[in-house]
């Protein structure tokens, strides 16, 4: 298959890798010193047991409209990232191209698909004005939850932490071709790549811990053992997925793990600082409307109150805004605020 992962970054990097390593044709969108690196190298993937691969089969462009046409588009960029490109994707589409977006949060399509009162509603915090829907035709989604891991230390090169997981989903539940011959594709790179028929309570799951951990630990500069070990932030966590599990059910979620099991998974990761908490020690703007702000606004939508993680979720804001506007590091280190 014919994949484009547009941005290299580290889950990016990681994704295309290893579908080019298992012999899938895969095109970066990358710019800057990445760019150059890719197309020097290939893309590097480094492993804690000391293993490393190089993808050297594969290309990188910055220019949408050369890089040609596609099988799957993956969107490898944060959410606050996708609006700003959204109108060049068409570009890289056929008409029987998937995208694949592989945000963290509530994504922009989460009313697309699903039916009901709701269907076609925009999710303003991420996708304002609707731009990214209207851009990317639902039908040419598919959903994915992503739970590797991994750190692009220098351009063309990531270093893998943990995970292989990337389940997918029709946005309707169904099971079709073209979403097996994908997670085939996946899991011949070795990735593990199960089908899900609510690919919407997977997201919620994985979105339980990051609106929780993420911006307590930006807040705090706490690692996931301190907060759930800590009696007042291991409290504070539980209260806020408390409310997000409200709103998920009010929804017609149903979460398959109690909410003290995945608090102790949190706490065996052990002193690990979150992606929230590396970027805010880094002076980069953080992810706070996508995982957290969204879940503010779905609690409006599903009528259920969310005090906890409203409060939490301005504190983060007034943070970020901040040392951006400041253009400064929480660490004093100067950056150029993007």
């Amino acid at each position: 298959m014919r994949f484009c992962i547009v941005g290299a970054g580290a889950i990016g990097g990681f994704v295309g890798a290893k579908l080019a390593l298992a012999g899938e044709e895969v095109t970066f969108i990358a710019r800057g010193k990445n760019l150059a690196a890719i197309n020097a190298g290939g893309m590097k993937v480094f492993y804690r047991d000391g293993r490393e691969e190089a993808a050297t089969t594969v290309r990188a462009t910055d220019d949408y409209a050369a890089a040609g046409t596609f099988d799957v588009v993956i969107l490898a960029i944060k959410a606050h990232q996708v609006g700003a490109l959204a109108g060049k994707l068409a570009a890289l589409c056929d008409k029987d191209t998937v995208v694949i977006p592989m945000q963290n949060g509530i994504p922009f399509w989460y009313f697309h698909g699903q039916g009901g009162e709701l269907e076609g509603r925009t999710v303003e915090t991420v996708d304002p004005g609707g731009v990214v829907k209207d851009a990317i035709p639902k039908e040419r989604i598919i959903g994915c939850v992503v739970y590797p891991a991994a750190e692009l230390v220098e351009p063309g090169k990531v270093v893998h932490i943990e995970g292989d997981r990337f389940p997918i989903g029709e946005l309707d539940g169904s099971t079709t071709e073209r979403a097996t011959r994908i997670s085939e594709a996946f899991v011949k790179a070795g990735l593990k790549c199960p089908l899900l028929e609510n690919v919407r309570a997977e997201m919620w799951l994985k979105l339980w811990g990051n609106l929780t951990f993420n911006p307590i630990s930006a807040l705090t500069h706490a690692t996931l053992q301190d907060i759930c070990e800590h009696p007042h932030g291991r409290a504070l966590a539980a209260q806020m997925m408390a409310e997000a599990q409200a709103v998920a059910e009010k929804l017609g979620i149903t979460f398959r793990v109690p909410l003290d099991k995945r608090i102790e998974g949190a706490r065996k990761v052990g002193k690990h600082k979150t992606s929230m908490l590396q970027d805010v020690e880094a002076g980069r703007p953080i992810e706070i409307d996508a995982l957290v702000g969204s879940v503010v606004e779905m609690g409006e939508i599903a009528q259920v109150p969310v005090p906890t993680i409203k409060a939490i979720f301005q504190a983060a804001k007034l943070l970020d805004e901040t040392y951006t506007s400041q253009a400064l590091s929480i660490r004093g280190v100067q950056t150029d605020g993007s």
